[in-house]
């Protein structure tokens, strides 16, 4: 039976370098390739087998760790923020950096990052690419507030971008010159472009039949939409390798870094260390949700009686991240912890 040998990849856009040593850490080879399928599929195919292969999570891994996962026997992706041996490094260039990556992994000792499965990485890039045009959708709107305010001309800003009203605006527009005329114009139908793109991919991602019975389940919780359920099912992945509620709030970026040292702990700011995706989706839902779903009502008004109103919606959204993990393990419905606040009092609406 032949001895793992264990693979350490530097990866670049142009090239990846990297390091093979066997379990008792001698050299077997090491050098660069160019990073094209081509020559990864030759290289992968020379080297002895059975073999193990360690990787950085960057921009390009995704399509390098699909081609070489049926080559190895195992392929692992490293987390960029934890590799502190290669971080601090006094020297550093891609060769070393791939030799201490394959001595992390053979000495198991490689800060693993989950790596989701391809289908459910197709899908999440087609849900940021939407988030994206909303982004630049809500940008021409700002655009078009602004060019009327530099021209002093007023408008209802609860009305302005429905179509109706805008071009009754725009009509009326006889003072104001022609250029910001042009550029209302073509704000506008920038506007529309997005619009119809985002419905687009949403409507492209509801037709996934195992992702939609998974949304349908989360969206069960009321003041859980289709956006946020979207966002938690394919940022999260596979829910099972959250084993408590902590993991999950901690993934989203919902709690402070915490440095305790010699009996004394310190609390700082929200961490940088998240998903910040999921973080943002999160934080909005946070935001209305308490307008629909009681239990969320009566957390955000504890919490606001305390006198701090982020604390309020940071108390919301992890609540919410509860719930959702709840709603996503169990196949049963989903039914809350009863809290005595009825709809339609103190501000909650009736459903």
């Amino acid at each position: 039976m032949k001895s793992m040998t264990y693979v350490g990849l530097d990866v670049h856009k142009k090239t990846i370098a990297y390091c093979v040593k066997t379990q008792s850490g001698q050299l077997v080879k090491e050098g660069e390739i160019v990073a094209r399928r081509a020559e990864l599929g030759a290289w992968a195919s020379s080297l002895r087998r059975p073999w193990t292969g360690a990787l950085e999570a960057t921009l390009f891994t995704g399509w390098i760790y699909d081609f070489l996962k049926p080559h190895a026997a195992a392929l692992k992706v490293a987390h960029p923020a934890m590799l502190k041996a290669i971080a601090a490094s006094k020297k550093k260039n891609d060769r070393i950096d791939a030799k201490k990556i394959a001595d992390l992994l053979r000495c198991d000792l490689l800060p693993e990052c989950y790596m989701a499965p391809t289908e459910v990485r197709e899908l999440r890039r087609v849900l940021r690419y939407r988030n994206l045009i909303v982004r630049e959708a809500t940008r021409m709107k700002n655009k078009i507030s602004g060019l009327l305010m530099e021209v002093g001309e007023t408008y209802d800003k609860k009305k302005l971008h429905g179509r109706k009203y805008f071009a009754q605006l725009t009509a009326g527009l006889e003072e104001t010159p022609d250029s910001v005329q042009h550029l209302l114009r073509l704000s506008r139908s920038n506007l529309d472009l997005f619009d119809g793109l985002q419905k687009g991919l949403l409507q492209e991602l509801g037709q996934d039949e195992q992702l939609a019975a998974r949304v349908e389940r989360l969206k069960q919780i009321r003041g859980v939409g289709d956006v946020l359920a979207l966002t938690w099912a394919l940022e999260v992945g596979e829910v099972t390798r959250f084993t408590s509620i902590r993991q999950a709030v901690s993934y989203c970026g919902l709690c402070a870094a915490q440095d305790s040292s010699a009996g004394q702990e310190h609390r700082g700011p929200i961490s940088k260390q998240r998903n910040k995706h999921l973080q943002c989706m999160l934080i909005e839902a946070a935001k209305l949700a308490p307008r629909y779903n009681p239990q969320l009502h009566a957390v955000h008004e504890r919490e606001l009686a305390r006198g701090n109103k982020n604390r309020a919606t940071l108390a919301v959204a992890r609540k919410l991240v509860a719930y959702l993990l709840a709603a996503d393990k169990s196949d049963r419905p989903f039914e809350p912890k009863a809290t005595g606040v009825k709809p339609g009092v103190a501000g909650m609406p009736r459903p």
